[in-house]
């Protein structure tokens, strides 16, 4: 149970950020697009790395170590990937939401505000960030910590670029800095249900991981990346998102 303290606590405080993200907008009410498209590509870079060195490693090196092959480990932590981005997609498919600058998508949209729209799209963006953490915690503590560390840091640019959006969108400052921090409470959900998952059964570890990391790289490649590739953006978006790939690593390795 100490894992899955951990791992909800750790989850509630890296969703937390998403409000220390948008303290900016106090000091200045109006950002342009170009810092908010940098913002949003650095966390997806910092997804990435999570993905790659705290999710898909560790899964591969726990098969390993369980007396698997390492075709066995590559085959396990490929079907738990699909699994999840599988899973991501068909929740997005019967969820109406909408992402800026993007159609409605799913059924009934049409009957609900945009900004309410919004705020499920952040939702489903933000629950396999929570349960990464869960997950995490369950393989080690150093493993959870870092995983941690590395939302906590993607969610402080994503929770500005969220509250600017709003703000940009009409709704009041207010109203954008508290979407804005809601938007990262949803992760202790997602942080309750890995570590609950992996503190029943070891053996879901690194299915627990895989999934993780394919329903976090549906985020980064469906949403992330064309959203921050609109308007002429693509370069810029681009190095940001190399930098945050850069410092999830580096914190990998120095905390792992």
């Amino acid at each position: 149970m100490s894992a899955v303290l951990s791992g909800s606590i750790a989850s509630l405080v890296a969703g937390a950020c998403t409000g220390l993200g948008a303290l900016p907008m106090l000091v200045k009410r109006g950002f342009g697009d170009r810092t908010r498209v940098l913002m949003l590509a650095w966390a997806g870079g910092v997804m990435l790395g999570a993905t790659v060195f705290s999710l898909c490693v560790p899964a591969l090196a726990i098969v390993q170590e369980a007396g698997g092959s390492e075709r066995q480990a590559a085959l396990t932590v490929a079907l738990g990937m699909l699994a999840g981005a599988f899973g991501l997609w068909s929740i997005h498919r019967v969820t109406p939401h909408q992402h800026f600058g993007r159609e409605r998508e799913g059924p009934h949209a049409e009957r609900l505000s945009r900004h309410t729209l919004f705020v499920l799209a952040i939702t489903l963006h933000n629950v396999p960030e929570g349960m990464s953490v869960g997950v995490a915690y369950g393989g080690s503590e150093e493993t959870g910590f870092a995983v941690a560390l590395g939302m906590a840091l993607q969610n402080i640019p994503e929770g500005f670029a969220v509250a600017a959006a709003m703000k940009a969108d009409g709704a009041s400052l207010g109203r954008s800095m508290g979407i804005s921090l809601a938007s990262g409470l949803v992760e202790p959900i997602g942080g309750v249900v890995g570590a609950l998952a992996v503190s029943l059964s070891t053996a879901f570890l690194p299915w627990g991981l895989a999934l993780s990391a394919g329903a976090m790289l549906y985020v980064i490649s469906g949403e992330i990346i064309p959203e921050t590739h609109e308007n002429g953006r693509e370069q810029l978006a681009t190095l940001s998102l190399v930098g945050g790939f850069v410092l999830m690593m580096l914190l990998d390795v120095m905390l792992g």
